[in-house]
């Protein structure tokens, strides 16, 4: 898979799959904005540059109507990305490219704009804190940017002074008064997120003469100068109107906890109501409906020790007058379609206003369903997409009559495609990139555990994997744990092992999603015992395959699946070698140092978190266990892998031995978060894993990346 240091890029490969450095350069597709008339779609792809070192992306218009190639429109070192369409025909993105009209100034995350009528892109908004999103009202010239400000700055020219204070004096220190100070990889405060209304300023030199293209510059007007930290993380929509922003907005707790009221900001004044706001409950905003009068809201339940949250579907009434507030707003809620034993992700209303399009994992696959929302068919879930394919970024054409979105399987990567909203079929629109040619074949498969619920899973087979030649088993691991394997990845894509003979298993264990309430329910706070069974259980199901090799197979798995290796290590030695990348090892330890501690500490008791924690078996250890971690990892601190690292080599049955030496490696990224991002990075994850398993599995001694210096 590693390419040798005599391979370029001009000695084509069988595959991609088959050169990491091929592999690494597919153009990577991501998000879909339509313009208001429905004659423009804007992607974004990211394309490796030159180095091979990191991903820049730009944006490409897609046609419609499938019937002209795909065009880049932008293009710049820096890249560009999150493309808004305004009601006009202009196109909004974010971009820190230098500015053309501002070359002495010190780029920025700045807002641009493409004009409806073509032309250069330019700067309409910058600012010292950044832009780091876009949003824009469909029928209404209204454009609001999320923005970070720090807590104690006054105005714009105040926070810009903060800002050049601590930089130029190289202070990063933050001081804290509540919690989470951390979340995924980036450390909180003291800047605060802001909602802005981006509207026009003034003239700086009124009469000055110009050209004909010269306009005002632009100014912002802060929506919640009082927000503090609740938008943090949030989830916000705008009205078609432009004059209602929905936003979700953190509501702080006793005892270090929060849950996410629901609130509406009222454009003209800056007035904030809170809408929903209900013990145990956290809202989120969904579409709005075209009239305006209607707002799709999603709930979710606190976990409990007992029970798993329930995901839920809600039309609130938002037309006329003031509404009420907190849960006065609650008997309002109108539930739909809450006996489908999905979850759903609200995507997009039909203009008629009769149905909304939504999303949900569902066996394998996460289609587009159609939902109606008014007449006999109140509440009705049709499954528009039949393939077994993820959709995201859904958008309506404004005649109701396409539907776009992106469409992703453990096939091909992700592509556009337009849907019929009426039939359900879907037609490839032409795309900035081919799909990259692989080898080998997928297969569902499934088996029936002890308790005979159904255990799910993919198996991608190489080709030739035969009775006469089985290949080995790969046990791959989804994390999560409320995940499942229905969509392509670029971290763990199958593809990769597979060109080197493997066979790759993806079950969907209890605690997966698109199956159901009862079989998240049947895992729940019992890590160890349904997921884990069903794991052994379809692995014992494929084993019988004749092309697959039973004495040659390994468990690999990340986050949730890295928990999930370290308990399979810990309680079977059926496997030859063990991945485990981002793991949670000791849950005592876990709990009150991850990120989202609240979350978390609700979900299991001290007592159910020592009996699923891994690392109480420790001495059961007998399989070669890889290990890989990033530093900058605050979803599952690195305190987990050094603990597991130290006890592996101290208490393990492969513990080092008086020359220091084990079985046991441990790969260790300072820079990288809970997943590993640098494209060079990623080339070592895989090269590594791949000699790890060689050795173990098919005793064979394959040369680690030579970039690690060994």
């Amino acid at each position: 898979m590693a390419s040798t240091d005599s391979e370029t890029l001009s000695e084509k490969p069988e595959t991609p799959f088959h050169d990491l450095d091929y592999y690494l350069a597919i153009p990577r597709v991501s998000g879909l904005a339509l313009s208001p008339d429905g004659g423009r779609l804007v992607t974004t792809v990211a394309t490796l540059n030159s180095k091979g070192t990191e991903y820049g992306t730009a944006l490409w218009e897609l046609d419609p109507e499938g019937h002209e190639q795909a065009r880049r429109i932008t293009r710049s070192a820096k890249g560009e990305a999150g493309a808004v369409f305004a009601a006009n025909g202009d196109l909004y993105f974010t971009s820190a490219r230098p500015d053309p009209e501002s070359p002495e100034a010190e780029p920025v995350n700045a807002l641009w704009m493409l004009p409806s009528g073509g032309g250069e892109a330019r700067v309409v908004l910058a600012r010292a804190g950044g832009v780091s999103g876009v949003v824009a009202a469909k029928e209404a010239g209204a454009v609001f940017i999320a923005a970070s400000v720090l807590a104690g700055s006054t105005d714009e020219d105040s926070d810009e002074e903060r800002r050049k204070a601590r930089k130029d004096n190289k202070v990063t220190a933050i001081l804290h008064s509540g919690y989470p100070v951390r979340y995924w990889d980036a450390d909180l405060g003291p800047a605060q997120p802001r909602l802005f209304a981006v509207e026009p300023g003034e003239e700086l030199e009124p009469g000055r003469p110009t050209t004909v293209d010269a306009v005002a510059p632009l100014k912002l007007r802060n929506l919640t100068p009082d927000a503090g930290n609740g938008l943090r993380d949030a989830d916000f929509v705008v009205s078609p109107d432009g004059k209602t922003v929905y936003s979700s907005f953190e509501k702080t707790l006793a005892n270090a906890d929060s849950r996410s009221m629901l609130v509406a900001i009222d454009v003209a004044t800056g007035t904030r109501t809170v809408l929903l706001d209900t013990k145990g409950m956290s809202y989120f905003p969904g579409p709005v409906s075209p009239d305006n009068r209607t707002l799709v809201v999603l709930s979710e339940s606190d976990t409990t020790p007992v029970d798993a949250p329930r995901v839920l579907l809600h039309l609130l009434d938002v037309s006329g007058g003031a509404p009420g507030t907190g849960e006065a707003n609650e008997a309002a809620l109108t539930p739909l379609a809450q006996d489908w034993d999905r979850w759903p992700r609200p995507a997009a209303w039909l203009p008629d206003g009769s149905a909304i399009l939504v999303t949900a994992d569902e066996d394998g696959a996460s289609p587009v369903f159609r939902i109606s929302v008014s007449g006999s068919d109140n509440g009705l879930v049709t499954r528009l997409t039949s393939d077994a394919a993820a959709y995201t970024d859904v958008v309506v054409s404004p005649d109701g009559r396409s539907a776009y979105a992106l469409r992703s399987s453990y096939e091909f990567p992700a592509e556009a495609v337009r849907i019929d909203p009426a039939s359900g079929d879907v037609v490839r629109l032409p795309a900035p990139a081919e799909r990259p040619h692989r080898k080998g074949s997928l297969e569902r498969v499934e088996t029936t555990a002890a308790d005979g619920s159904r255990v799910p899973a993919y198996l991608a087979l190489p080709d030739g994997s035969s009775a006469g030649s089985p290949a080995p088993l790969l046990l791959w691991i989804h994390g999560g744990p409320l995940g499942s394997w229905n969509a392509w990845t670029w971290r763990w894509n199958p593809w990769l092992l597979v060109a080197r003979g493997y066979a790759v298993l993806l079950p969907d264990p209890a605690l997966s999603i698109g199956y159901g309430q009862q079989h998240i329910q049947r895992g729940w706070g019992e890590w160890g015992k349904a997921p884990f069974t069903d794991l052994m259980a379809i692995t014992d199901a494929v084993v019988q395959r004749a092309d697959i090799d039973e004495t040659r197979t390994a468990a690999m798995g990340g986050s949730f699946g890295g928990y999930m290796a370290n308990w399979v290590a810990g309680q079977t030695g059926r496997f030859k070698a063990i991945v485990t990348h981002a793991s949670l090892w000791a849950l005592d330890q876990f709990g009150p140092t991850t990120d989202s501690a609240q979350y978390w500490l609700k979900e299991m008791t001290a007592e159910m978190a020592l009996e699923n924690s891994p690392h109480l078996h420790v001495g059961n250890i007998s399989t070669p266990m890889l290990v890989i971690h990033g530093d900058k990892d605050y979803r599952v601190p690195i305190g987990e892998s050094l603990r597991l690292w130290y006890e592996l080599l101290s208490k393990s049955q492969l513990a080092a031995d008086e020359n220091g030496e084990t079985d046991h490696r441990f790969l260790y990224f300072p820079d990288e978060n809970h997943w590993i991002l640098q494209p060079q990075h990623a080339k070592v994850w895989y090269g590594v894993v791949e000699h790890f398993l060689a050795k173990n599995l098919l005793d064979k001694d394959l040369p680690v990346p030579a970039e690690l210096g060994l």
